[in-house]
């Protein structure tokens, strides 16, 4: 592992680190914050998956994370959101190949070789950033945006036990019934037949989640269409689940939206991680 960067941050440390990875093939890049508390001893930690077009940096730099996390001594980490670099296969698209990994496990060509993010960010990174810093891995959530929102929802249903609770910002809920979701799924698993299950709703519909979700998703977001909120809190009412889904007037997709109601998914994030 390399440190590219490390620099003092509301007490702690906000680092940026790369590494070969055997998922991917490639090398990846991870940012971490480190809370002034981790010093002394493991702390708990929450995961912030990314949407569209990012990479590590987007929310690392404007979601204004980290004065929140260090307040309630909280590690965050920012993993990227696909495979990058010479050999990497690519879109022209904006929502395709590099940036447009979708947290999921490619079986076609040409995306197989490398984009298995997947394995990446469940298996691989956890593994990593356990085994090198100060983090417990037995306090985790999970937090995301839009895509990652996406990508933080399937991962906490479909890992019962890793997360204690699980956030998103205007994630995309129901992929299978949206223009983001059915492209990709398309491109990176082909056949219909073959997509796997990693869409909220479905998901939320068989074994739901054992912990408390939060999602906050503007009125005025210029991908509303595209989200699947409605079919995802119908989903949660018919399982009975325990969730917040608020719909925050007159907001859009941006990080402006994200850094407004971020103090909001960190507590209470807070409460699942000391709350036993």
């Amino acid at each position: 592992m390399k440190t590219i960067s490390e620099n003092r941050c509301f007490g702690g440390v906000q680092g940026v680190y790369s590494h070969a990875s055997s998922a991917t093939g490639t090398d990846m890049t991870f940012g971490l914050f480190l809370p002034e508390e981790a010093e002394h001893g493991p702390v708990p930690v929450l995961w912030y998956l990314s949407g569209l077009t990012c990479t590590h940096e987007n929310a690392m730099v404007k979601a204004g994370a980290q004065g929140w996390a260090a307040e309630h001594g909280i590690a965050l980490v920012f993993p990227d959101t696909s495979p990058r670099g010479e050999g990497v296969a690519d879109d022209e698209a904006y929502d395709l190949g590099q940036g447009a990994g979708f947290y999921i496990d490619a079986t076609e060509e040409p995306w197989a070789p490398h984009f298995k993010m997947w394995t990446y960010v469940a298996d691989e990174l956890p593994k990593i950033v356990t085994a090198n810093f100060a983090v417990d891995e037995d306090r985790q959530a999970i937090t995301g945006h839009s895509m990652g929102g996406h990508g933080a929802l399937t991962l906490a249903m479909a890992l019962p036990g890793r997360f204690r609770s699980v956030s998103a910002f205007a994630p995309i809920c129901n992929p299978t019934n949206s223009d983001w979701g059915r492209k990709q799924f398309a491109a990176y698993w082909g056949d219909e037949s073959k997509w796997g299950p990693h869409d909220a709703t479905l998901l939320m519909q068989g074994p739901g989640f054992d912990g408390p979700i939060l999602i906050d998703t503007g009125t005025d977001d210029q991908f509303g269409d595209k989200l699947g909120t409605e079919a995802f809190a119908a989903a949660c009412a018919a399982k009975r689940q325990e969730a917040t889904i608020r719909l925050q007037k007159g907001y859009d997709h941006s990080y402006f939206f994200v850094s407004t109601f971020m103090e909001d998914h960190i507590a209470f994030h807070a409460d699942a991680l000391y709350g036993g």
